[in-house]
């Protein structure tokens, strides 16, 4: 596979260049490599144009812009952003936020998400050019979207619509994620997810809060957290720590093109208690003098 040119270089700018820069440099090249312009040669201006609206929905965006300055490609392509993890379901390894390591707050927080898919470049022109494209084009497939929750979107489901006045029966396959577009027949189906209030996603992996008592950190135990199909059983190390994350292989999400899944992550967070008995005060006093 070829490697990708640097969006810099796509859109022939200097990386301290200005939204206004980006916007100008973006409108010359797209007008001037849109396939409807260059029919003799329309397969390479097709590459060409996705290119340079790939680089201009990366540069054009202030956030996902610091994350290629900060990450390049490999921020937005499959599996970014995931944890390699220790061999075998439930066994621990910990990371930490900072040094060179991508911070875990930001793939809690959501993160580039979505495994790198890009917005239809033609779609991303229309938008530039107020909606309507200045070169004349067959008629667009209509669109259509579709809101579903994320569980849905997790384990797949079936829908009843009306299309064109007619109502269809539609299956959303497993792993669909915000953004993903289903070509069907005679129109398109755009699904828009709903987040969740427990589960964050990122790819085909899923990542997980769990609050952990202070006790339990200490002692160590047995503890249930959520998962997408039922609650797993995981045990507590003595002296666990918070920010640790445990890997539950093959918990996370379908992958839409292949039968592999991703993996759930457990963040324990302990939770510190904000009120104290005498007594309690007393034990930790004891506990802090050995």
């Amino acid at each position: 596979m070829a490697e990708k040119r640097d969006y810099y270089d796509v859109l022939g700018v200097n990386k301290g260049a200005s939204a206004a820069e980006i916007k100008k440099a973006y409108r010359g090249l797209a007008l001037k490599w849109h396939p409807d312009k260059n029919k003799d040669n329309k397969p390479a201006a097709e590459k060409k144009f996705k290119e340079i609206n790939e680089a201009y929905e990366v540069l054009s965006d202030s956030q996902k812009k610091q994350t290629y300055d900060q990450f390049g490609h490999a921020a937005f392509s499959q599996g970014a952003g995931g944890f390699g993890g220790a061999p075998g379901g439930g066994h621990y390894r910990t990371y930490t936020t900072g040094g060179r390591g991508i911070n875990i707050e930001d793939l809690f927080g959501g993160g580039v998400g979505g495994g790198g898919g890009f917005s239809n470049p033609f779609d991303i022109f229309e938008a530039f050019f107020g909606g309507a494209s200045p070169f004349s084009r067959q008629q667009r497939i209509p669109r259509y979207t579709l809101r579903i929750s994320f569980i849905e979107a997790i384990k797949g489901c079936e829908k009843n619509l009306s299309i064109g006045g007619k109502s269809k029966k539609i299956k959303i396959p497993a792993g669909v994620d915000n953004g993903t577009r289903i070509k069907f027949d005679d129109f398109y189906l755009v699904i828009e997810v709903q987040p969740d209030k427990r589960f964050k996603r990122d790819g085909a992996d899923i990542f997980i809060d769990y609050d952990l008592p202070l006790t339990m950190a200490i002692l160590g135990g047995t503890i249930e957290v959520p998962a997408v199909k039922e609650k797993v059983k995981l045990k507590i190390r003595a002296g666990t720590q918070s920010g640790t994350l445990i890997r539950l292989r093959g918990h996370g999400v379908q992958r839409l093109y292949g039968r592999s899944k991703g993996d759930q992550y457990v963040r324990l967070v302990v939770k510190i208690p904000d009120k104290l008995s005498r007594k309690q005060k007393k034990l930790i006093e004891e506990f802090g003098r050995g």
